[in-house]
Parts: structure tokens; C-alpha cells; sequence
């Protein structure tokens, strides 16, 4: 046989997979995986959100709309910051409960919070290359 007929015979042989027999399982699995990543990534991206907003009406509250202390955006702002107090209280009581309440990290420099931010991060990345090197 020569070279000119050998290529073609072979591409006929490999131009068709032949069916698997756990074709259906394997589907079944994949499909599986893709609805498990949804659920983490539907999670991930709705705490996200709350964290988002809560950031948001932070800020919304803490501006002041005017210097004029009878006006009423500043009685609104008042309202506001009353509310956001309230807020601060119930959750420093809700953290106390769980006995996380006296954790001080503002003592710390600026340069000191980048790098447990970034240990925080690489301990991150490191637990989700481990998890996608378990999943494949």
C-alpha cells in the first residue's frame, strides 16, 4: 500500500466516532457538573449583590444632601443614618452572639490588610484550582 492510498483509509476509519456505551451516563454526569457550577455561580453572584448593595446604601446614607439641617433631604439623611445605626447595632450584637464581635482587624496598617487580603486571595485561587483539578 502506498503512502498516496494509506492516508485516505485512514481518514475514513477515523472520520466516524463509534458510539460509547456509557454515551448516556457520560451525559448524564456532564449535565450534572454543569448544573452543580450553576448553583455555586447563581450563589457566588446573588451574595455578591446583597454585599454590592448594602455598600451602596452605605454610601447613599452617609451623603450629605445639604448643610441646612431643617431642609428636608437632611431630615431624610437623618432618618437614614438613624437607620443605618440601628442596622450597625443589631448586627454587632448578631456578630457578639457568635462571638466574633471583639475582632479588631482597623488596628492594622494599610500595608498589613493588602497582605491578608492577598493571602486571602492566593488561599482562594489555591482551594479552586484544587477543586477543578478533582473535577477532571
Amino acid at each position: 500500500m502506498s503512502a498516496d492510498e494509506f492516508d485516505p483509509a485512514i481518514e475514513r476509519l477515523f472520520a466516524r466516532t463509534p458510539p460509547m456505551p456509557d454515551a448516556p451516563l457520560f451525559t448524564a454526569d456532564v449535565e450534572s457538573r454543569l448544573q452543580r457550577g450553576s448553583r455555586i455561580r447563581w450563589a457566588v453572584l446573588g451574595l455578591a449583590g446583597v454585599v454590592g448593595g448594602a455598600v451602596a446604601v452605605r454610601e447613599i446614607v452617609t451623603i450629605r444632601l445639604t448643610e441646612d439641617p431643617g431642609a428636608p433631604a437632611a431630615v431624610v439623611g437623618q432618618g437614614f443614618e438613624a437607620a443605618s445605626i440601628n442596622a450597625q447595632t443589631a448586627l454587632q450584637g448578631g456578630l457578639d452572639r457568635l462571638g466574633v464581635g471583639a475582632m479588631d482587624l482597623s488596628s492594622m496598617g494599610g500595608m498589613q490588610m493588602v497582605t491578608v487580603a492577598g493571602g486571602a486571595l492566593i488561599a482562594v485561587a489555591a482551594m479552586a484550582l484544587f477543586r477543578l483539578s478533582q473535577e477532571v
